[in-house]
């Protein structure tokens, strides 16, 4: 987008990317993420319910820690002045690249989970969360890409730039399908984890953003059509 569009991205179409990209990740937490993990833990009877809620707490709990230890602004945050540059680019940068470890994992821990050929989890369904997450990367980098280009970096290192934020996903991905021998036996848990990080950064980062000041209404939206798509693409495919 960034070869495309000007250097300033528009508030309404940062609202309705962003938007977007938050219904994606609700629908694949519970479609793709949490509804496996209590598939998984049938065999408890009535504590089944206690993998999936112990491991969406947990993954709330590690971004929560990460947000307190890691020194990285949010995505709605706005610096100005001429001296905040290298320190924003570098923060946003950072941002959006510990947000990006949980979509990988949550794509590796239901992969593991087909290998593994645990009940409740499918190719396709594990197909259909590797899609959902590749539909909202593209909305998710012309958010990191957008304000870097507004700031002054030539185009082509704000889209390498945006590229490498997202490379660390395919990472956490393949670490966790290559431990996926220590990761069978705690599955539910992994999988309430990942749902419960994805969770987080839907509601710390992106609802905040979607919501705020005016042209509201198109965020709303485009939640309501990414969360449908992402919907569709697991009950189609699983």
């Amino acid at each position: 987008m960034v070869f495309f569009l000007k250097r300033q991205i528009s508030w309404t179409l940062q609202k309705i990317l962003t938007g977007f990209a938050a219904g994606v990740m609700v629908a694949a937490s519970f479609w793709s993420l949490l509804q496996p993990a209590l598939e998984s833990s049938e065999g408890m009877g009535k504590l089944s319910f206690l993998p999936a809620a112990c491991g969406f707490l947990v993954g709330i709990g590690f971004l929560l820690l990460l947000d307190v230890l890691t020194p990285h602004m949010h995505m709605d945050q706005q610096v100005e002045g001429p001296q905040s540059g290298i320190k924003r680019t570098t923060k946003l940068i950072l941002a959006v690249t510990l947000h990006n470890i949980p979509e990988g994992m949550a794509v590796g821990v239901v992969y593991a989970g087909w290998l593994a050929g645990k009940a409740g989890v499918s190719q396709a369904a594990a197909l259909a969360l590797a899609i959902g997450i590749a539909i909202q990367n593209f909305p998710e980098g012309a958010i990191v890409s957008m304000p870097l280009l507004a700031e002054g970096m030539p185009k082509g290192k704000t889209f390498w730039m945006g590229v490498l934020s997202g490379a660390v996903e395919p990472i956490a991905a393949v670490v966790t399908i290559l431990a996926a021998s220590a990761i069978v036996p705690v599955l539910p848990y992994l999988l309430a984890f990942a749902a419960g990080a994805m969770m987080y950064v839907v509601v710390e980062e992106l609802i905040p953003e979607m919501s705020e000041g005016k042209h509201s209404n198109w965020g709303t939206i485009a939640f309501s059509l990414g969360f449908v798509l992402m919907m569709i693409l697991d009950v189609a495919l699983g």
